[in-house]
């Protein structure tokens, strides 16, 4: 059994099932032996989108939610340990700078939790971790 915590970006593909999300990984989301996490990092990410560009975003915050507790999806809320984590994250040599925080706390979250991370984003890659599983 696995626990997974999902990008924001996946998570949205697969409550969208969105085309964007390739099928193996479809799979392994609804496998029933493994358990689907999601951030509150998401829920606010969600939300600073919706304020910046609120015609892009298909999915308020409160949507969200509900649409991930109607999946069976778990919440991970983000905890010291986590923010903590930060200065243990290393990156490949010679990769440019990962701005991203949601995503850095993110990685840091599924790398405290012992959690496989599900992204697409290819810069997510350059971090050295088990736990990334780039789509």
């Amino acid at each position: 059994m696995n626990a997974i915590l999902l990008d924001t970006h996946v998570l949205l593909w697969t409550l969208l099932d969105d085309a964007l999300l390739k099928d193996k990984f479809k799979a392994m989301i609804r496998d029933k032996n493994n358990t689907i996490y999601y951030s509150t990092l998401s829920i606010l990410e969600v939300e600073i989108k919706i304020m910046k560009h609120p015609d892009e975003m298909p999915l308020t915050g409160e949507r969200l939610i509900t649409h991930c507790e109607r999946a069976g999806f778990w919440r991970l809320d983000l905890n010291a340990k986590h923010i903590l984590e930060l200065k243990n994250l290393k990156r490949k040599e010679n990769t440019p700078p990962h701005r991203d925080p949601f995503d850095r706390l993110m990685i840091c979250q599924a790398i405290v939790e012992g959690m496989i991370f599900m992204t697409h984003d290819a810069r997510i890659a350059e971090y050295v971790s088990d736990s990334i599983y780039k789509i």
